[in-house]
């Protein structure tokens, strides 16, 4: 043969046939090597792009179905019920009750007062916000493990949204003004708060999977549109534009914290913690109606237990190769045939592929966290920064909603606007890019932060103690700095849009890029890091309090550039690799396994009795 093929082509034509091209980066890293690999996985199909259609013509978004939107309804409702419930814990656990406040936590209006209710302190708060947050994004490693395993993802998210509810109403039970006045309040809070972290966790990990299973665009094929255009309809525009929509709906149901900020300032806990479950109980009704209508997978047993005895093979045969090209090959049976060993593997080379591209995708979740760092700021250190300026009753954690905001107002401006614009022109703009923009914009927001906090401290009357609850008048009342709140819309803002660079291409890459039984574990992962930076938060609440509040926002910001131009110099080959979505599913037909990566054959989806299964 005179064509270049991979490995895995190579395992299907036959040994005596092997060839290998020694080209650095990704499986997919050329016009030729994309080539093979089209053909090695998915052979010829109905549209499929020449090489020649590939590199010029115009690519666009396929259609997305009904019950995708359906599905990013009830993220919505989801998102919305948790952030109008958490993004009042600082208030609620770090101030007291307000002087001379009506009893129900909101403070005395025509004052500079924040509503409060336990009043333990910043150390404290942090604590309490930083572990809650932590669970929710650490947990579903185990609740996606187990979805992809045992449950399905469809019943683990109905199982999350029954624990959720019952978190809702054991959170307005923790408002009552006589919890509050003889500071019984705190137990009750925290049960429900824990249990909160719980059902999030077992929802967050499901729900975008089972939003990008509607899809149908896995491959790019040709079509011609009604004005005579021949155009690629690309699965990674496609999901793209889900996944857009899916982050604006979140950002819409996060910016629900809106009217809980000026419920919790004007009228008091109980009213607060209403408004989270009065937007939640849509969500049974919706996934009852969406359960005959969704295209679910059932549990086919997960891929974790082959990924690390690929991994193990590798390490033991080419341990000084980790990172470099050629790492992964001799896990591949292919190669394990053609060097004359006899060693019997229950996979093929396509899921060595996945497993290589799954590792490369977790690496590049490591870096996420100082992303959410610079836009969130180190535990609660921007809640800390925003009791120090003048309010004019505008409640201090009001400013928090212009992260969503600005993802509100740009998420559109991208999916139908800039990405449009950039694929009409030809204008390579991947993830890996996409993600490095974003971490940059971080950093610019972390910026914002050190500089009003600097000034805070050093205008304020109290100088570098200004958020300390020793801060106050001869009646108790908060003194502030002559600086408006309304500056820190600014650095909320450019965090907000950093998201879409970087957490959008997040869900695309944990989804494309894992094996299919692996899918809700490796979007878990994706979360883990967020958990992460919730961890470090905790880890260093001891630090996040007066006087070292300018640092603390500082320091990431350093660190956050830094990492910008580290990720683009570690994945910038990744840009260059075709949009590949892996459909593995059936490498066991010929390798069998106890861990199965296949459904049972009614499932199968490349059955050709039935290619999906609705149920």
């Amino acid at each position: 043969m005179s064509e270049p093929k991979t490995a895995d082509a190579q395992y299907a034509i036959g040994v005596d046939n092997h060839l290998s091209i020694d080209q650095e980066g990704a499986m997919v890293h050329s016009d030729a090597k994309n080539e093979a690999v089209m053909e090695a996985v998915d052979h010829n199909y109905e549209g499929k792009p020449t090489d020649e259609e590939l590199s010029t013509l115009r690519r666009v978004a396929g259609a997305i179905p009904m019950t995708a939107y359906v599905l990013c309804f009830v993220e919505f409702c989801e998102r919305g019920s948790y952030y109008s419930a958490t993004g009042v814990i600082s208030n609620f656990v770090n101030r007291k009750l307000p002087v001379g406040g009506n009893g129900y936590g909101a403070p005395p209006r025509g004052t500079q007062q924040t509503a409060g209710a336990l009043g333990l302190g910043t150390v404290k708060a942090t604590a309490v916000s930083q572990s809650f947050k932590m669970l929710v994004y650490c947990l579903p490693v185990i609740f996606g493990y187990i979805a992809d395993t045992y449950t399905g993802r469809y019943k683990m998210i109905c199982w999350g949204v029954a624990v959720c509810g019952l978190a809702h109403i054991l959170m307005i039970a923790a408002g009552a003004p006589g919890l509050l006045a003889n500071g019984t309040a705190a137990a009750p809070y925290m049960i429900s708060l824990y249990v909160l972290a719980i059902g999030a966790a077992m929802f967050k990990p499901n729900v975008s999977p089972t939003l990008l299973d509607q899809i149908k665009d896995t491959k790019p094929t040709v079509e011609t549109l009604d004005d005579g255009e021949k155009v690629i309809i690309d699965p990674e525009a496609t999901t793209e534009r889900v996944v857009l929509w899916f982050y604006l709906l979140i950002n819409v149901g996060g910016f629900l914290a809106v009217p809980s900020t000026y419920l919790e300032k004007y009228v008091g806990w109980m009213v607060t913690f209403t408004l989270p479950l009065a937007v939640y109980l849509p969500l049974p009704l919706v996934l009852w109606w969406l359960h005959k209508r969704l295209t679910l997978y059932p549990p086919g047993g997960s891929d974790l237990y082959n990924c690390f005895k690929v991994l193990g093979i590798c390490l033991k045969k080419g341990f000084f190769k980790i990172g470099r090209h050629g790492f992964w090959d001799s896990a591949k049976p292919s190669v394990i045939a053609a060097s004359g060993g006899n060693m019997q593997v229950p996979w093929n080379d396509q899921f060595v592929e996945d497993v290589r591209r799954t590792f490369q995708a977790t690496g590049m979740f490591c870096f996420f966290p100082i992303q959410y760092i610079n836009d969130n700021g180190l535990g609660i250190a921007t809640d800390a920064l925003s009791t120090m300026f003048i309010t004019n009753g505008v409640p201090n954690d009001l400013l928090y909603n212009f992260n969503s905001l600005s993802i509100i107002i740009m998420a559109p401006v991208l999916n139908y606007g800039l990405y449009p614009l950039l694929r009409k022109y030809h204008i390579k703009f991947g993830p890996v890019a996409r993600i490095t923009f974003g971490l940059f914009l971080s950093a610019c927001g972390g910026i914002g932060y050190t500089v009003l906090n600097y000034y805070a401290y050093k205008l304020g009357p109290c100088g570098d103690h200004g958020s300390s609850a020793s801060c106050v008048d001869a009646e108790g009342v908060s003194l502030v700095a002559p600086i408006s709140i309304w500056w820190l819309a600014l650095p909320f803002s450019i965090g907000g849009i950093s998201e879409l660079f970087v957490n959008v291409p997040a869900y695309g890459i944990a989804y494309s890029r894992a094996p299919k039984n692996m899918r809700g574990l490796v979007t878990a992962l994706n979360l883990f890091n967020t958990g992460i930076a919730y961890a470090l938060g905790l880890a260093f609440a001891g630090l996040v309090t007066d006087p070292y509040l300018t640092w603390v926002f500082g320091g990431p910001t350093i660190i956050g550039f830094a990492m910008s131009a580290l990720f683009w110099y570690l994945f910038k080959h990744i840009d260059e690799e075709e949009y590949l979505l892996s459909t593995n599913d059936d490498y066991h037909l010929e390798h069998q396994t106890s861990t199965s990566s296949i459904a049972p054959e009614p499932y199968n989806e490349k059955s050709p009795i039935d290619k999906e299964t609705k149920v």
